[in-house]
């Protein structure tokens, strides 16, 4: 009966060994998984910020560049791309706010963060407005909704009652 035993005992070793070896193989890719999270974040934060400055200031590759070609290229009419008429560059996603404008104007994802935080009667921090919005409360998803949030506090369509506590403006929440 002892070598039943000793065998039990044998394979018990053996399966908690196992069993460590992939807790470590867990931790390892836990870790690359956030590494390449946090990597992501700063690649959507960097697109993002990059979008928008191309937006505020209506920037023009080839004049940046100083090529000498931005007079005929200012000159000319708008070529055709894959985005329909005219280049994207310096197309606002999110224009400023201005009596008149309604929700309509904005991107879809940008309504309905607006009418989340309108809806809610009270400010919202960004992982509130991905609760109620049913977006992902992922820190680098929170990250990238925080700056789609800050953008529409600088276009005039939300207000910042404290910092990170997003609410609608005096007005009515951008809606007119």
């Amino acid at each position: 009966m002892g070598s039943l035993i000793e065998e039990l005992e044998q394979r018990e070793s053996e399966a908690r060994a196992r069993v460590e070896e992939l807790r470590k193989q867990i931790a390892e890719l836990t870790e690359r998984l956030a590494s390449a999270e946090q990597r992501l974040s700063r690649l959507e934060i960097a697109r993002e910020t990059v979008a928008e400055i191309l937006d505020e200031t209506g920037a023009n590759p080839a004049a940046a560049e100083g090529d000498g070609q931005a007079e005929t290229e200012a000159d000319a009419p708008p070529a055709a791309s894959r985005f329909g008429e005219g280049s994207p560059i310096g197309v606002q996603t999110v224009p400023p706010w201005r009596p008149g404008l309604d929700l309509s104007v904005l991107p879809t994802s940008y309504q309905d963060l607006v009418e989340v935080i309108a809806d809610a009667g009270h400010p919202l921090r960004a992982m509130q407005v991905a609760e109620a919005a049913g977006l992902s409360v992922d820190r680098s998803k929170v990250e990238g909704l925080r700056s789609k949030l800050k953008r529409l506090v600088d276009r005039g369509w939300l207000a910042e009652d404290g910092p990170g506590r997003f609410t609608p403006p005096p007005r009515g929440g951008g809606e007119a």
